[in-house]
């Protein structure tokens, strides 16, 4: 496979040397293509928010190739078109993630045929399967029990046609970039209600998620949030079920902001500081401190119950800002700072606990593996305190491990843990940010190693870290065993000539690593060609 990449004067070739039996696919003279050749059309990504450093960017993506009549030699015993797979993906199974709002609020199809030609060039790179968000917001918008999948079973059955496998993200929070809010009619209650969202130390709340405190109170229209995620996991499950265990082999279970088991303690860093602070504590609002207050005064403490640490930093300060979580002689050291961080945490897992135990009982007959995501907090991870990770919901210092306890109620759900951030390297972290993700990340495996945890990776962000690539093959090779990885997300920027061809390339090493022979191309061309010009969108051709 060639993939050429065309600028305004010039063009770099790429000879990926990718196998790809599956497509029974090879060229025949370039300049003459018989009639089994399968044209073009032209589709574009028009994003309504375009990142600035993308507004020059165009890509086209044509591919060429005539069927071939007859099977090749080494495909008479490889099985059906479906189940052929590169030999040389079976230790890693790559995902790649559609964008994030791939289904409108409207419950169309955005972008439909540049998806279905980005997924098809997916499909002959080798890579496995594509990763679905499915938004609560979109899918359960106007009334609670109202629900409309058309949108997601369009896209399921894009992937389904095009060969590929369907990793689906259940999402129960809402997002900035793009907008993709709440159901409306949780949002109105939340007007009226104000306390089921979580609330920081100076009253300022965090709207994008319900609190875990309202998990088990008659809060939305005399049902609790967890009866909600319920029913609508059970509705998705029903709607699907053509593709449960077939195209569909992976669900993730929304656990929080994001999609991770974690508070918002971080949601109002300051975007300028290259330094993030430690984050605030998210337990002000009338449930949680409600929760609180029980457990103070079970303990015998009632005073304790009255509020969150009151000499802990804002947002954006550094530890020693304030004597919570200073190294030497820090409250978090104190009877009272083991007392609030083992309950602030304890609370968390139990969140985690309850919803990942929906999800098992829920989708544990359909043949498809449940997933968690919890976040790589490494900011900090060089102090004694961990402080981003404490305001984060993780009691995890440098006297005491806190995944432990999460592993293991990953492991008491058989939930497969995702973990991000695999493209970070602590060389490119600020010195001033004590900051080390390799480490944590290393901690956090070792708990899943321990209580038999799978684990699944993602990088941080399609823009890339430096190195990222080369971090992301040391973290999926060797000792440490990985059950798949997603790279995130297909987009506008990924199909870009500053990001293709590096993911390319990172396919074709994975490949690489463990290529055989009989995987080898044969006969085979495809060209792919990226031209830029002052055009505001990207165009994809492709059979």
């Amino acid at each position: 496979m060639e993939v050429s990449l065309m600028g305004n004067s010039q063009a770099n070739v790429i000879k990926t040397g990718l196998p790809y039996r599956d497509s029974r696919v090879c060229c025949s003279n370039k300049n003459k293509i018989d009639d089994k050749v399968l044209f073009v059309n032209r589709v574009s990504f028009l994003g309504q928010n375009r990142s600035a450093n993308l507004r020059k960017a165009q890509l086209r993506f044509c591919t060429k190739a005539s069927v071939q009549s007859q099977p090749l030699p080494s495909d008479r015993d490889s099985g059906p078109l479906s189940s052929a797979r590169p030999k040389s993906l079976d230790a890693v199974r790559l995902f790649v993630g559609l964008p994030l709002d791939t289904v409108s609020d409207a419950n169309t199809v955005n972008h439909a045929k540049a998806i279905a030609a980005g997924l098809k060039a997916l499909k002959l790179l080798g890579v496995e399967g594509v990763e679905l968000p499915v938004w609560w917001g979109v899918a359960e918008k106007e009334a609670m029990g109202k629900y409309n999948w058309s949108g997601y079973l369009a896209v399921a059955e894009m992937v389904e046609k095009i060969g590929l496998k369907l990793h689906v993200s259940l999402c129960f929070h809402a997002l900035k970039q793009p907008k993709i809010p709440l159901p409306d009619w949780v949002s109105r209650i939340g007007e009226s209600q104000s306390s089921i969202f979580y609330t920081d130390q100076s009253g300022q709340q965090f709207k994008g998620c319900l609190s875990l405190a309202v998990d088990d109170l008659p809060v939305l229209d005399g049902k609790t949030p967890i009866q909600v995620y319920q029913e609508f996991c059970e509705s998705f499950k029903s709607s699907f079920k053509p593709f449960m265990g077939t195209t569909i082999t992976g669900i993730s279970m929304g656990l929080g902001p994001d999609g991770e088991l974690r508070y918002p303690s971080h949601h109002r860093l300051a975007k300028s500081s290259k330094i993030p602070g430690v984050g605030e504590f998210q337990c002000c609002d009338r449930n949680m401190l409600n929760l609180l207050q029980q457990h103070a005064e079970a303990n015998g403490n009632p005073l304790w119950g009255l509020r969150g640490p009151h000499d802990a930093p804002c947002y954006d300060e550094s530890p020693n800002s304030n004597s919570f979580f200073k190294d030497n002689g820090g409250s978090w050291e104190s009877p009272y700072g083991d007392f609030f961080l083992s309950w602030y945490s304890s609370q968390l897992i139990s969140h985690g606990n309850c919803l990942l135990s929906l999800a098992s009982s829920t989708f544990g007959e359909t043949g498809v593996s449940i997933y968690g995501k919890i976040p790589l907090i490494h900011s900090w991870y060089k102090t004694r305190s961990h402080p981003s990770e404490l305001t984060a919901g993780f009691y995890n210092t440098a006297k005491r491990d806190g995944y432990a306890a999460v592993a293991e109620m990953f492991a008491k759900n058989s939930c497969k843990m995702i973990l991000p951030g695999m493209d970070l390297s602590d060389e490119h972290q600020p010195r001033e940010s004590f900051s080390s993700p390799e480490s944590l990340l290393a901690q956090i495996r070792t708990a899943c190693k321990k209580h038999g945890v799978e684990v699944s990776g993602q990088n941080s962000s399609v823009t890339g870290a430096p190195g990222g690539f080369e971090q992301m093959k040391k973290n999926l090779f060797g000792e440490n065993v990985v059950d798949l990885f997603t790279y995130q997300r297909m987009g506008a920027y990924f199909f870009s000539p500053e990001h293709f061809p590096s993911f390319t390339k990172f396919v074709r090493n994975l490949n690489q690593l463990e290529l055989h022979g009989d995987d080898l191309p044969v006969e085979e061309e495809v060209t792919e060609s990226v031209h830029t010009n002052a055009n505001t969108n990207i165009q994809v051709q492709a059979a």
